[in-house]
Order: structure tokens, then sequence, then C-alpha cells
């Protein structure tokens, strides 16, 4: 397993779709994942700080967990299979439980605990870019810095 970092969420076009991106934090492997709308306003609110008013429904699961006495260790991208990601939940104990990529990073974010990705699934999704790309990458970044969690409304996954 390689440990993750998020570097952010954007909205590929023409089809509206939110694309969560990760990377490899001792690698050069990016990972994509397409996400849902929902989860994308999520991971972008963590990101930029902006505690909503009330809670989201991450946040309200940290809080759950808190108010149980458990406490999430990791999360772990597990497989991919016919374009869908898996991923699931590592609690105290060895409780694991299964859960989509997208609900899994934003959780992650909220906690603090790391995200890790079988070699298998980076084998088979994992991207390299190449130097000449890089300032595709800090584009990217620039967008990320400038995208506002509106911008993710109303997009509906494909």
């Amino acid at each position: 397993m390689s440990e993750m970092r998020v570097v952010g969420v954007r909205v590929e076009l023409p089809a509206n779709q939110p694309i969560l991106l990760l990377r490899e934090t001792q690698g050069d492997r990016y990972l994509p994942i397409w996400i849902g709308s929902v989860e994308a306003t999520a991971i972008a609110l963590e990101q930029q700080g902006v505690k909503p008013a009330r809670p989201l429904t991450h946040d309200l699961l940290k809080d759950v967990i808190g108010a149980l006495g458990r406490r999430l260790e990791q999360v772990r991208i597990t497989d991919l299979q016919e374009g869908t990601f898996y991923a699931e939940l590592v609690f105290d104990g060895g409780v694991t439980v299964s859960a989509r990529p997208s609900d899994s990073v934003a959780l992650a974010l909220r906690i603090g605990v790391p995200i890790h990705a079988d070699e298998s699934v980076l084998a088979e999704a994992g991207l390299v870019i190449p130097d000449e790309q890089e300032d595709e990458v800090e584009k990217f970044r620039e967008f990320l810095d400038s995208v506002s969690p509106e911008d993710f409304r109303g997009a509906q996954p494909g």
C-alpha cells in the first residue's frame, strides 16, 4: 500500500463530472477518481477550511465515531472493478467497513488519518505525469485554489 495525499477536486468538462485527484506521498503516481458532486463539495469545503453552520454527513459521521468511543486509523482504497473504485475504513481493533473512496477521503480529511491505495489499484489506474506536464499539474493546483464549493452544486455523476 502507498500513502496518498489529496491534491484536490475539480470538475471535468464537458461532462461536468467532479474528479478527486490523489498523489503518492513517496512516489510519482497520481490516482484520479470520478466522484459525485456532494462528495466533491464535502472535500472542497474541508480543504478550504470552511465550517458549515450545521454538520454535513461526513462531520456527523466523525462525531458518531467519537461518541461511540472508536477511532478511525486509516482509509484504504482497495480495489478497482469495472471502473468502480472500492475503499474501506479501518478502525481500532481491526474493524473494517466497506465505503466509497469519496466518502472515505472526505472523512479522512476531517479526522486527519492517512489515506492508502493498494498497489494493484495504482498499477491499474495510477498515472505518472511526465516532467513536461508538471505545468499542467501546477495549473490544476491553481484551479483548486480558485474553485469554490458552489462550483460543484448541480453537477450530477455520470
